[in-house]
């Protein structure tokens, strides 16, 4: 067993500006440590944050813990996400998700990755004119 402490040097970073449109700060909960596969962030998106397009090759799932979001897969329809909400995305599915136009989200990001898989491979950000289309 090892316990992780909390601590400033370790503690909530910025999400890259290749990855995300707006500001979003991530969490690390949990990282994999072989043979474990799991990898686990939680990730706060202040209103109007979002992520690019992306793909997980092994899939992941989100739980919404706080606020209000948006989570579309590429041609489907954009959902709303609130807390206690889950989403599992299937394996190299293309989507996006984010937090409303007014109100932030906070998730939980489950991934696994390996040698041969890693947690996303990202595409070009979602546009303000997809994000407001879709979040009217």
């Amino acid at each position: 067993m090892e316990l992780i402490r909390s601590s400033t040097a370790t503690g909530t970073g910025k999400g890259p500006a290749e990855w995300f449109t707006g500001d979003v700060y991530i969490d690390a909960v949990a990282t994999a440590s072989p043979p474990s596969r799991v990898t686990a962030n939680l990730v706060h998106f202040m209103p109007g944050a979002r992520t690019a397009w992306h793909r997980h090759p092994l899939g992941q799932s989100l739980f919404v813990t706080e606020g209000v979001g948006l989570v579309q897969r590429r041609g489907g329809p954009v959902e709303t996400i609130q807390p206690g909400d889950r989403v599992h995305i299937e394996p190299d599915e293309e989507h996006w998700h984010g937090a409303s136009a007014t109100r932030l989200m906070v998730h939980l990001a489950l991934n696994e990755v390996d040698d041969d898989h890693p947690a996303a491979h990202w595409g070009d950000h979602v546009t303000d004119a997809e994000y407001t289309a879709t979040s009217a």
